[in-house]
């Protein structure tokens, strides 16, 4: 009686909570001008900024209908693949807005915590304010990097008829025992499950750990209705996101729409034996991560099974992923073979004239701190709006140079925070769209060096945490 009684409770304080959101409507909501809309959402406060979190809201430019909501919360990668010019057009292209909530309030969307009364809540604000009254009931993309990368798969165990699809990026297996926030996984109980709906785990090469990867497989033994997809980013790392990969998270969300979304805005069940099949990838690196890290790999298969329809597979189901069809398998197949066999090369940062020092007990490996005042004379400060960084390729250690490396030009990526991208070297401090009034991730912005692959060696990467000390 008293869980009922909590519960109604909580309803009724989450269903009034649109009453009294604040919200924005304008161009530029946040300094980076990419959100059009933002609410509070009432109810929730953060102990990162002591005050509640902020949903902002991106609808494409022109668009009619909002067709499906990409839901994330603020971590790190979701930024760059929210960002990402191509992934945007694609979007643009099917009519799906993007929510970004800042600071998180929830990473496992445990029933509990309120989390859903809360987004029940949130929803319908957006499409007031937004005047698209289809986001109140839009499907749901739940998007996570990280500490983030289990709420996903969770909430759609509980928002089963209204997710599209799932994307866990660098992240997470359904119901695994890994959570990437370091804590306990969410029971679903006995009849919760995602059967039918299209689910995305993808992880780095370079953080490769067997132990993140089984839990999906037993996943898919467990659940033979399920339909779990995979990609190793090959040449990638957990901090990062290129366009390839951005472009594949797009395909999945636009196949997950072609298959799924019927004219009235229902969801139709996928049944996976309509897909495709295609073995799981084998890293063919000393591992990297883990309990992994150090260990000789597993042999693969002498001869790799190819992707078929899945009654037609010849390979061991046990060992395999499911995809929507022969492209996406193709796809992934085509990433695996570009890295199978290939050497590791190196990459880190020029800053000052210096090599960025390589520390292992830093988050990333590397970190600088850029200072207010850093081009000050005695009398006069001037805020370091501009930073100066080169990607270049390094030994092992990287802590030297390196002539050993592919023919692929190295490059700079800006990956999150309060920091963008001027030319190759030139990088700017703007006034961050999740506002500068939370000490923990206000003044932080990651970068990663990235070499693509060539015909000797595979793509390598390196990320940089640049703390700041600005004032807007």
């Amino acid at each position: 009686m008293k869980h009922s009684l909590r519960t109604f409770a909580l309803a009724a304080v989450f269903v009034l909570q649109c009453l009294f959101a604040t919200a924005t409507h304008a161009i530029g909501v946040g300094g980076g001008g990419m959100y059009q809309w933002s609410v509070e959402l009432r109810g929730y406060t953060s102990n990162e900024t002591g005050k509640a979190p902020v949903a902002y809201l991106w609808v494409p430019e022109g668009c009619k209908k909002v067709k499906a909501v990409i839901l994330s919360q603020q971590n790190m990668t979701e930024e760059a693949i929210y960002k990402n010019q191509g992934f945007q057009t694609q979007m643009k292209q099917l009519g799906v807005a993007m929510v970004w909530v800042a600071p998180a309030f929830n990473n496992n969307w445990d029933p509990m915590s309120g989390a859903q009364q809360i987004f029940e809540a949130l929803m319908p604000c957006l499409a007031d304010q937004s005047g698209h009254a289809e986001i109140a009931r839009a499907p749901i993309i739940p998007l996570g990097h990280s500490a983030q990368a289990t709420f996903p798969w969770n909430f759609a165990a509980w928002n089963a008829d209204r997710t599209l699809c799932i994307v866990s990026f660098h992240g997470d297996a359904p119901r695994t025992n890994l959570c990437g926030y370091g804590a306990a996984n969410v029971e679903w109980g006995r009849h919760r499950n995602i059967d039918g709906i299209p689910g995305l785990m993808v992880e780095g090469e370079y953080e490769w750990w067997e132990a993140r990867v089984r839990p999906a497989l037993a996943f898919r033994m467990m659940y033979p209705e399920s339909c779990i997809s995979f990609l190793c980013d090959t040449g990638r790392g957990h901090f990062d996101c290129g366009d390839r990969t951005a472009d594949y998270i797009a395909k999945f969300i636009a196949k997950s729409m072609q298959q799924r979304l019927l004219a009235d805005g229902s969801l139709r069940k996928l049944n996976p034996k309509d897909g495709y099949l295609a073995e799981r990838f084998h890293s063919d690196m000393t591992g990297t991560d883990g309990a992994d890290k150090g260990k000789t790999p597993e042999n693969a298969n002498a001869t790799r099974p190819m992707p078929a329809p899945y009654n037609e597979y010849k390979g061991d189901k046990h060992d395999a992923f499911w995809y929507f069809d022969k492209e996406m398998a193709d796809l992934t197949e085509a990433r695996y073979k570009e890295t199978a066999g290939k050497r590791v090369q190196y990459v880190g940062f020029e800053y000052q004239g210096k090599l960025i020092a390589y520390n292992e007990k830093a988050q990333g490996g590397m970190q600088i701190k850029v200072a207010e005042g850093n081009n000050t004379s005695a009398n006069q400060k001037v805020k370091p709006l501009r930073l100066q960084l080169k990607a270049v390729y390094t030994d092992a250690t990287h802590n030297a140079r390196s002539t050993a490396h592919g023919t692929m030009q190295p490059y700079i990526e800006v990956i999150s925070g309060p920091l963008k991208k001027i030319d190759d070297t030139t990088f700017e401090v703007y006034p961050y769209e999740a506002g500068f009034d939370n000490p923990r991730r206000s003044f932080t912005a990651w970068v990663v060096a990235v070499a693509d692959a060539d015909s000797t060696y595979k793509g390598a990467v390196q990320p940089l945490r640049v703390d700041l000390n600005v004032d807007f």
